[in-house]
C-alpha cells in the first residue's frame, strides 16, 4: 500500500474511533469499510455477476442469493466479472440436503468449451460431505486435501441452517474454515487468481427444484 493510501486510512479510523467517542458504537458497515471489506452482492441483484457453464436458475431474493437446479443441466457457476489473487472472502450458505454444491475461487472458463465450462479450486458444499474440502473442478477432479475427511468435518454442515464459511488466499497457500473449523490447509500453485463462483450442482433428470442460498457475501484483498 501506498504512503498516501496508508495516510488516508489512518485518518478514517482516527475520524471511525472519534464518532464512536462522541455518538456511541460505529456501525458495522463503517467498521467493516474501514478493516477492507467489500460487499460482493449488493443484496438487490445480481450485478457484477455473470452465468456461466449450466441452465441453473439465479436470482436475487430477500437479500439473499438463490441458486435453482433445472433438470438436465452441467454444473452452473454465477461468476464474478472481476478477478481476485489473494484475499479474504467470507459468506454464509443454506443447501438443500440432496443438492451438492461449493464456491469457485480463483477459478477461469473455457468459452469455446460447453457454454463456458468453469473450472478451478472449488470449497465444497455438501450436507454429510467434504465440506471446506479443495476440489479441483474439471481440472485434476479431485480434491487435493491430502486427508479424509473426518466424521466431524461430514457433519460441520447442517441442513436448512445458515452456515458460515471463511477461506483465505495467500501466495500458493489456500485455508477454509466451516462454521469456525478448520477443514483445508494446503499449498498449490497452478493458478494464483480468478474470479468467485457460486455452483449450482448438476441433478442429471431429476424435476423437483433443489436451491442453495448464499448471503453477506464479503471480500477483503491481502498483500502478496
Amino acid at each position: 500500500m501506498k504512503p498516501l493510501a496508508n495516510k488516508r486510512l489512518a485518518r478514517l479510523r482516527n475520524i471511525l474511533c472519534a464518532c464512536a467517542i462522541a455518538f456511541g458504537p460505529i456501525p458495522a458497515a463503517f467498521s467493516a469499510a474501514a478493516e477492507g471489506w467489500i460487499a460482493l452482492f449488493n443484496g438487490k441483484d445480481l450485478d457484477g455477476w455473470e452465468q456461466l457453464n449450466g441452465s441453473a436458475k439465479y436470482e436475487a431474493k430477500d437479500g439473499c442469493i438463490v441458486g435453482t437446479s433445472v433438470p438436465n443441466s452441467p454444473n452452473s457457476f454465477l461468476c464474478t466479472k472481476k478477478h481476485y489473487g489473494d484475499f479474504e472472502l467470507e459468506f454464509e450458505v443454506m443447501v438443500h440436503a440432496e443438492l451438492n454444491s461449493g464456491v469457485q475461487i480463483r477459478s477461469h472458463s473455457k468459452p469455446d468449451y460447453r457454454n463456458g465450462r468453469v473450472h478451478g479450486y472449488q470449497v465444497e458444499i455438501a450436507v454429510g460431505g467434504f465440506s471446506g474440502g479443495i476440489y479441483d473442478e474439471a481440472r485434476r477432479a479431485n480434491f487435493l486435501n491430502p486427508e479424509q475427511p473426518t466424521d466431524e468435518i461430514r457433519n460441520l454442515v447442517k441442513k436448512e441452517e445458515w452456515n458460515k464459511y471463511r477461506i483465505v488466499c495467500q501466495g500458493d497457500r489456500i485455508q477454509a474454515w466451516v462454521n469456525g473449523v478448520k477443514v483445508t490447509d494446503v499449498k498449490d500453485d497452478m493458478t494464483r487468481s480468478g474470479f468467485i463462483g457460486l455452483q449450482v450442482h448438476g441433478v442429471g433428470k431429476r424435476a423437483d427444484p433443489l436451491q442453495v442460498r448464499w448471503r453477506n457475501i464479503r471480500l477483503r484483498e491481502l498483500k502478496p
